[in-house]
């Protein structure tokens, strides 16, 4: 068999992504215990407060004053997909919907049109530490859908599937399966007008863990032009059929033959995106993912014009109180409730 490793690339901030994704990032925030207004509590001076990335003591405020986050801002053209592995955010939008949600959930948004969110990432906990570790992917929409309805979906994390894999030497190996089906699992399905939940998209998402030493084979994609990468993100190395890598490492990987991976000495994390491109002209501009840049001049007038829809909340980053639990309440009414009992 040839090598089925095909690119081996460096992660830096975000990660390099290949179409249909446009964009990965993950942010892992080692934040200290909340204060009363679910902010750190903890001195802000020295941070340049609206545009903190700078990581000083282990975490960010990213664009929050008060509560570290993202206050309001504007999508139009693409989809979001939030995995969170630790802590919690809150989400409102444009159309009126909000949410708490995390501790292994995942929110994937079509922003389509356009709609107005923030995602503010409240301490709850004012008695100890609030780590926050999630993923943020951007997955860009072809040029029909690109003016779809703006919708989201929760996936609650005790409706995510995960794949134990044993190997000879009984060494674990644990799949999240975010998106795709593997091992006749399926996770819930995405947002209506994504790009995912068109068959032919052979869209996967999965986030590994591998015990030391242990190893698992990547089962082959469906189509032939299907492009997958393998994201190393923690643990020492990794060896992908017969190349070793070391952590922070992207390998994108032949996909019509199953591909083994064995962690080193250590426990491996990786993230696998998976899916086949749409192949479209592709023109960005800040928040707005386009086919042009007549597409996206008119995206800003529209959002000057409209502010998709407007921003109905009394704050740009609204949090919800300390002691509300997971849930969501969607932009026609709908109202979810996710398992505590589930995520302790």
């Amino acid at each position: 068999m040839s090598d089925p490793v095909l690119h081996v690339v460096g992660l830096g901030t975000p990660w390099p992504t290949v179409d249909p994704f446009l964009f990965c990032v993950h942010h892992d925030d080692a934040y200290p215990a909340g204060n009363d207004r679910l902010g750190p509590a903890a001195s802000l001076s020295g941070r340049q407060l609206g545009s903190d990335f700078g990581g000083m003591d282990g975490w960010s405020m990213y664009h929050g004053s008060v509560v570290p986050g993202f206050p309001q801002h504007p999508h139009r053209g693409f989809e979001t997909i939030t995995f969170v592995r630790q802590g919690l955010i809150d989400h409102s939008d444009s159309l009126g919907a909000t949410a708490r949600f995390g501790r292994g959930d995942v929110q994937w948004m079509t922003a389509g049109r356009g709609v107005v969110h923030c995602e503010m990432f409240p301490l709850v906990n004012d008695t100890a530490p609030n780590p926050l570790e999630l993923f943020q992917i951007w997955l860009n929409l072809p040029a029909s859908d690109k003016m779809v309805d703006p919708y989201f979906t929760m996936l609650w994390s005790e409706n995510i599937p995960k794949l134990v894999a044993t190997d000879a030497d009984g060494r674990a190996a644990e799949i999240t399966v975010v998106a795709g089906n593997l091992a006749g699992l399926t996770p819930p399905p995405p947002p209506p007008d994504s790009w995912a939940s068109r068959p032919e998209a052979d869209l996967a998402i999965w986030h590994l863990r591998l015990e030391p030493g242990a190893r698992w084979t990547m089962p082959r994609a469906d189509g032939p032009d299907t492009i997958r990468t393998l994201y190393v993100f923690e643990g020492t190395s990794l060896r992908v059929h017969t190349t070793e890598v070391g952590v922070d490492t992207g390998v994108m990987v032949a996909c019509d033959v199953p591909v083994e991976v064995q962690a080193g000495p250590d426990q491996v994390e990786c993230v696998v995106l998976q899916g086949r491109p749409i192949g479209e002209p592709v023109a960005q501009y800040g928040p707005f993912v386009m086919n042009d840049q007549a597409e996206i001049q008119q995206a800003f007038a529209d959002y000057r014009r409209t502010g998709f829809g407007g921003w109905p909340w009394a704050s740009d980053d609204p949090v919800h109180p300390r002691s509300r639990g997971r849930f969501a309440v969607h932009a026609d009414g709908r109202v979810e409730e996710a398992d505590e009992r589930a995520s302790a």
